[in-house]
């Protein structure tokens, strides 16, 4: 059997926190909540099968208030009336030692009025996203801005009551706090935008305050993550030179891990395409060892993550193969790698817990049935 390193422990530099593995279940919209906002027992039954193997598991992103939501069967973490049942999530994800983190965010322009039952989407200015179909949005006022930042620290304050073992800060995806970040979403002229250090301190007074609330309510190690997108190809947009200066700052801040959303987990530059150079190996060399990197995007095999590793990144993040198969992490301990699903069948679904909203967005997100058949899925 071959010893994989990612099969080993792995503790966080700046936490007293061990992870029994570097393999991760990162974000995957599944849109399986209530209207409200509320965990469903289809959620609980999805997370129930796939969980207990990886050391690191990540929830869909939850909302911070009441504007923040992006799309139906969304997870909200807005209010207290959720933690019961966001207790159930966490005590569901963190079975068999695996350590359950939520991320939390909000959509800004990425929403619309008929998602916000008739509410104006909000932005950090009122410009329109590039998306078919998009709204424009409302500019949030400068105590509106205050008033989400403290949104985020009282949604950490329920990630910590509801027994999670930390949060994830969604700066990816052009999300509301990368928006504030994008120069082309992000048009003001006040303290919160305008030159590249103003358009940093939305996503920083959000670090710095779920870390106040953190230092405040939990009682044990609890991990603060952020995730990020590199690049937009808007114009303007956000560069590579961009996020590299912006990793700088973030190695500054008390965070634990950064985390890159992307399609492909050696992907190259989307703005210039004669820069040969992987993103995920640019952002971990800036990191310079600060804190651990989890990158993700299309690693299926067990060689596939041990070359994660190879390169010095700590963490991977396995996707939809971790929807393909649930027993992942088990099979290779056992040294049957050779019965790993790297395929399912219509007919698996229901085994798999996946329901048509998720199997919706997993198409949808994977270009369509070329891209993750069922039969190829």
């Amino acid at each position: 059997m071959t010893a994989y390193r990612f099969l080993e422990p792995y503790t966080f530099p700046n936490k007293a926190i061990t992870l029994k593995n570097h393999v991760v279940i990162p974000p995957m919209t599944e849109q399986m909540a209530f209207e409200d906002g509320s965990i469903t027992q289809d959620e609980l039954n999805y997370y129930a099968k796939h969980t207990g193997g990886v050391g690191l598991f990540i929830t869909p992103v939850a909302s911070v208030n009441a504007l923040a939501k992006g799309f139906e069967g969304q997870l909200s973490i807005a209010d207290d009336r959720f933690l019961p049942g966001l207790q159930q999530l966490a005590r569901t994800m963190k079975a068999n030692g695996t350590k359950a983190v939520i991320q939390i965010s909000s959509s800004g322009r990425r929403s619309n009025s008929k998602i916000l039952r008739g509410q104006q989407p909000v932005s950090a200015s009122d410009v329109r996203a590039h998306e078919a179909g998009a709204e424009i949005p409302r500019a949030l006022s400068d105590a509106e801005v205050r008033a989400t930042i403290k949104d985020f620290g009282a949604a950490t304050r329920r990630a910590i009551e509801a027994g999670f073992d930390g949060v994830e800060l969604h700066g990816a995806s052009s999300n509301l706090i990368q928006q504030f970040f994008s120069p082309h979403a992000n048009r003001r002229t006040d303290d919160w935008g305008g030159s590249f250090e103003k358009r940093m301190r939305f996503p920083l007074a959000v670090i710095q305050e779920v870390n106040q609330v953190i230092e405040q309510y939990a009682k044990k190690p609890f991990i603060l993550g952020y995730r990020t997108s590199a690049e937009e190809v808007s114009e303007p947009g956000i560069t590579l030179e961009d996020t590299l200066a912006f990793v700088d700052a973030l190695k500054q801040q008390p965070l634990d891990y950064l985390h890159i959303s992307a399609g492909d987990a050696w992907g190259t530059s989307k703005r210039d395409k004669t820069d040969t150079r992987p993103v995920a190996k640019l952002i971990h060399d800036r990191l310079a060892g600060t804190m651990p990197l989890i990158i993700v995007g299309g690693l299926k095999t067990p060689a596939d993550v041990e070359k994660v590793l190879d390169a010095g990144i700590e963490l991977a993040g396995l996707g939809h193969e971790s929807l393909r198969e649930p027993n992942w992490v088990q099979k290779v301990q056992q040294g049957d790698e050779k019965s790993i699903r790297y395929a399912i069948s219509p007919a698996d679904l229901d085994e798999l817990s996946i329901k048509p909203p998720f199997l919706d967005i997993i198409l949808a997100s994977s270009g369509g049935p070329e891209g993750v058949p069922l039969t190829v899925f």
